[in-house]
């Protein structure tokens, strides 16, 4: 592929125009090679446009950092925030996808973290951050500052409650601004997971959320059946694994 036909296709694919989708590629380009290994940099640099190669040429060993600090990375060389430099980065996967191949692509999808899934091109669809927080509080009639808060308790206690692979499977299934709370649970995660009742459950949850238990329990409630419609049922059901006790937190018929 062409230099300027890898731009078009990151223009086409993030409605950058020429000199954004220039400075995303750019930024996308040194990010990821900082990422993957200098082998796979090489063969990232022989099988780019010559205009790109230098932008993933490198020798160091590659750093091990998760979705959010590539987008953060990604973001600074830009000058913008997380949220645009996101779209950025998806545009340029879709340019890489294409320059690459199917099997040159697999090959370098290989190196990144499940949580990078929603980034690259057939990955999960996500759902914005503003459309959770306003199911949650019309499931719950909180303002969304408070349906914020609930959902922030809710994703942290899950992440500290789960296996460390299950909630960065999580990561890379929900919008960007709700990465933080799981990312906090899992500092506090012994790996697989920490375990605790149903009961000492809520009791966190109602505890992060500064509500009763009861009324914590319909918020967790609200919060879960969002967030397992949002990712996708069978990926929740599959992919998050908790006691069969649990799924009173998402059956559709309230406990009684």
């Amino acid at each position: 592929m062409e230099y300027e036909r890898f731009l078009a296709v990151v223009d086409a694919a993030g409605g950058l125009g020429r000199d954004g989708a220039e400075r995303a590629t750019t930024a996308t380009l040194q990010t990821l090679a900082e990422r993957v290994s200098s082998q796979k940099a090489r063969e990232l640099a022989s099988a780019l446009p010559p205009q790109l190669g230098p932008l993933v040429t490198t020798e160091a060993p590659p750093e091990r950092f998760d979705v959010d600090d590539f987008l953060r990375r990604v973001a600074e060389r830009e000058g913008t925030a997380p949220e645009p430099a996101e779209r950025d980065a998806e545009a340029v996967f879709t340019a890489l996808a294409q320059a690459l191949g199917d099997r040159e692509f697999a090959n370098l999808v290989a190196q990144l973290p499940k949580d990078y899934a929603y980034l690259l091109p057939g990955g999960p669809p996500v759902v914005p951050a503003e459309e959770l927080v306003a199911k949650v509080s019309e499931r719950t009639g909180l303002d969304d500052q408070a349906a914020r808060r609930s959902i922030d308790a809710v994703l942290e206690t899950l992440a500290e409650r789960v296996s460390v692979g299950e909630a960065n499977h999580l990561v890379g299934r929900l919008p960007v601004p709700l990465h933080e709370p799981l990312r906090r649970g899992l500092r506090h995660n012994p790996g697989p997971g920490r375990r605790m009742s149903l009961a000492e459950l809520l009791a966190l949850i109602a505890e992060r959320d500064d509500a009763p238990p009861d009324r914590a329990l319909e918020h967790a409630r609200a919060v879960f059946m969002v967030v397992r419609e949002a990712v996708g049922e069978e990926f929740f059901d599959c992919g998050v694994h908790l006691p069969p006790d649990h799924t009173v937190l998402w059956a559709r018929t309230a406990p009684t």
